[in-house]
């Protein structure tokens, strides 16, 4: 532990935050709990400790490597928690990544966050974005799932851009203005189970990668991302990550230098302003303006496999920051992007 304990404090050293993955639905076979609390699981009809169930059908989900928690428990509830405690009070963490969230009550989360608040602020993520009263008490952070796969399907050609604005127009009704969503275009799921980036979003992965950066939310470095992994990781087995710089290194540098940086791209949705602009190809061409502690952004990409010309409804001087350079636009000026090229301009 004097090991785990150097890193935090490292970590923190450097302006950094620890956080724990936490899986709160299931054990494995292992577990102490099985033969010490067998009452701490959930049992079929004949008595024993089954698998997860997926609530909808009634039926497993498959997973049988692992032991369904039975949270009626009111022991289960409590040994979790202190669980939970442990890693706050005695190893200074920052809070946790609940796995399957969605799949445990929201008043089980709601408890224990704010047990852990009574000993420093935590920042809790779900891995779910429902349902939203996750995000009332319990979490500050969930994952964007619907807008990854809606990603994927643009990258696809079986969506577009206007689908994209129809889309933030819905999640903007749907959450609170202090809950985040985390942006990703792969996570360990993705890549093992769906394929890699260039599997599912082929040319189409750089101008998304900026996308989630540059909507509101926070956005993930998937382990192997930043060196351009084109593989599947083995999901149950160890497997190895290049530590290769390429394409992808050098622009995540300069995303993440934007996110720190640029006030437009700061806080929830109450701290930065998001806006659709209006193109004369809403089909094809995105547009987005984010404004927020004197700073202002606009995203243009052409989200399809073909040219387009388009126009756009605003006018300036602004710097194209992807390319260091000035960019200057003119109303009603027509532009032509190539398939999937994109420009982030920026004012301050």
């Amino acid at each position: 532990m004097e090991d785990f304990d150097k890193l935090v404090e490292t970590a923190h050293d450097n302006g950094m935050y620890v956080i724990l993955d936490w899986v709160a639905n299931h054990t494995g076979w292992d577990h102490a709990w099985i033969t010490e609390h067998p009452e701490y699981y959930t049992k079929d009809k004949n008595g024993e400790i089954t698998d997860p169930i997926n609530d909808a059908t009634g039926e497993p989900w498959g997973w049988t490597d692992v032991a369904d928690l039975n949270f009626d428990n009111e022991g289960l509830r409590e040994a979790m928690k202190q669980e939970m405690l442990f890693w706050v009070k005695e190893h200074n963490i920052d809070g946790y990544r609940a796995d399957a969230a969605h799949s445990v009550p929201t008043d089980f989360w709601e408890d224990v966050s704010a047990d852990l608040r009574e000993v420093k602020p935590v920042f809790m993520l779900a891995e779910a974005e429902s349902p939203k009263d996750l995000f009332h008490n319990a979490f500050e952070m969930g994952y964007n799932w619907e807008g990854h796969h809606l990603m994927n399907e643009i990258a696809q050609g079986k969506k577009t851009a206007k689908d994209w604005d129809d889309y933030m127009k819905k999640i903007d009704t749907t959450f609170e203005d202090d809950d985040y969503l985390m942006n990703f275009i792969t996570n360990h799921d993705e890549n093992s189970w769906a394929g890699t980036v260039k599997e599912r979003m082929g040319d189409a992965s750089e101008a998304m990668l900026a996308m989630s950066y540059t909507i509101p939310g926070m956005p993930l470095i998937y382990s192997g991302q930043e060196y351009d992994m084109d593989k599947r990781l083995r999901f149950f087995e160890k497997d190895t990550i290049p530590h290769q710089k390429g394409k992808v290194y050098p622009i995540l540098e300069k995303l993440g230098k934007l996110k720190n940086e640029n006030a437009a791209l700061h806080g929830a949705k109450q701290a930065a302003s998001y806006e659709t602009l209006e193109t004369s190809n809403q089909e094809k061409i995105l547009a987005y303006e984010r404004k927020g502690g004197g700073s202002e952004l606009i995203y243009l990409a052409n989200m399809s496999d073909q040219p387009v010309k388009f126009t756009v409804s605003i006018a300036g001087d602004y710097q194209d920051y992807m390319a260091n350079s000035e960019f200057q636009l003119e109303e009603g000026q027509e532009m032509e992007f190539q398939p999937w090229e994109y420009k982030i301009l920026t004012k301050n």
